[in-house]
């Protein structure tokens, strides 16, 4: 019988290695799981802050559009508009159309290098969106970073020769700042839009560039 137990004994030893291998293997396996479900969790975060912040520009891009038709706003033509914000949400009728580009007002060479918020804009707040930190909006969405804003410049003659042609630039963002685990991992996403919008009332140089 004793003729045995050296063997015996080697066997538990390989049984034993065995073992721990196999808990490291599955250790390993299991730790490349979390990882990878906590980059999942990082880019569907950054894909719906990127949806989020270009539907709240869209909105102030469509607004602006709306409102160029709106009662005499087109009739009463473009100004140098002066720096500042502008509230519509306040006065519907206060919107404004600038004679100069944006681009120009602030001297650089391309819409992307122009800071945020814009020194000359028109803000419009989307009913039910909020951009007060901690209250959500009213479907539950979490709060945006800034309100969204458009800018409207006057282009002069449409191509066409049957109207006028805008410019209607707008921006949006997602919210205050992207979490993971409770831990904010980056700022607000914000998203530029822009379209040429064309209002016929014949050939009339309302003072466009």
């Amino acid at each position: 019988m004793s003729a045995h137990r050296p063997a015996l004994a080697a066997q538990r030893g390989v049984a034993l290695v065995t073992s721990m291998l196999l808990l490291v293997i599955i250790t390993i396996i299991a730790l490349s799981m979390f990882r990878s479900f906590a980059v999942q969790e990082h880019v569907a975060g950054n894909l719906r802050e990127k949806e989020r912040a270009l539907h709240a520009a869209t909105s102030a891009q469509q607004y602006g559009e709306w409102w160029l038709l709106q009662g005499n706003n087109v009739a009463v033509g473009s100004i140098t508009c002066p720096a500042g914000t502008i509230d519509i949400n306040l006065n519907p009728n206060s919107g404004q159309i600038c004679n100069q580009s944006l681009v120009q007002s602030q001297g650089v060479a391309s819409l992307t290098q122009v800071a945020i918020p814009w020194p000359v804009q028109v803000t419009y707040l989307p009913p039910g969106m909020s951009v007060t930190a901690g209250v959500n909006g009213v479907n539950g969405d979490p709060p945006y970073a800034i309100t969204p804003a458009f800018y409207i410049t006057d282009l002069g003659p449409a191509g066409d020769g049957q109207g006028e042609a805008y410019l209607v630039d707008a921006y949006g963002s997602g919210s205050t700042a992207l979490t993971s685990g409770g831990n904010a991992v980056a700022s607000a996403t914000v998203a530029i839009v822009e379209s040429v919008y064309e209002v016929q009332q014949g050939v009339n140089n309302l003072g466009g560039l």
